[in-house]
């Protein structure tokens, strides 16, 4: 038996809402993923622009990678949308992917000298969580996840 039965007007009305939504939050995140990219592009013109000129120090490179970072994680959400719009199902390996390289990102760019030793144990926490759960999903046989998402249909 399917949650959202095809026959119900109501209810067809609401998934073509969702359904419009999602490709409007897609085109969106187009122009996010854009703008990522030429902030990236920006980004690293003024770190080599700066004097010394042609050398990244350290934290430049830092700064870089985490601009970087945050345009891969928006290509993530965006695969995540896609996936979505194509299969109407959350892709649970995709969103863990995603949540892992975001916590990854905020590892990079913590300035540890600045930070309570209890928020980094907490972000160790939230990595090592994400990392199990990832791990564990990956474990289960496709298969069998396919055969249980049958039966909440």
């Amino acid at each position: 038996m399917r949650l959202i039965d095809s026959e119900d007007p109501f209810l067809w009305v609401l998934k073509k809402i969702i359904h419009i939504s999602l490709k409007a939050l897609g085109l969106l995140m187009i122009i996010v993923i854009i703008s990522g990219v030429i902030d990236v592009g920006w980004t690293l013109y003024q770190r080599l622009m700066s004097p010394p000129q042609f050398i990244l120090t350290i934290g430049d490179v830092l700064a870089t990678f985490g601009a970087f970072m945050v345009v891969l994680i928006a290509i993530e959400i965006f695969q995540n949308i896609i996936l979505y719009l194509r299969d109407d199902v959350i892709h649970v390996k995709i969103v863990l992917s995603t949540a892992l390289m975001a916590i990854a990102r905020k590892v990079i760019i913590l300035d540890y000298d600045e930070l309570a030793p209890m928020y980094i144990f907490a972000t160790g926490v939230v990595l090592l969580a994400t990392g199990v759960t990832y791990y564990f999903v990956f474990k289960i046989p496709e298969d069998s996840s396919s055969e249980l998402g049958k039966d909440m249909l």
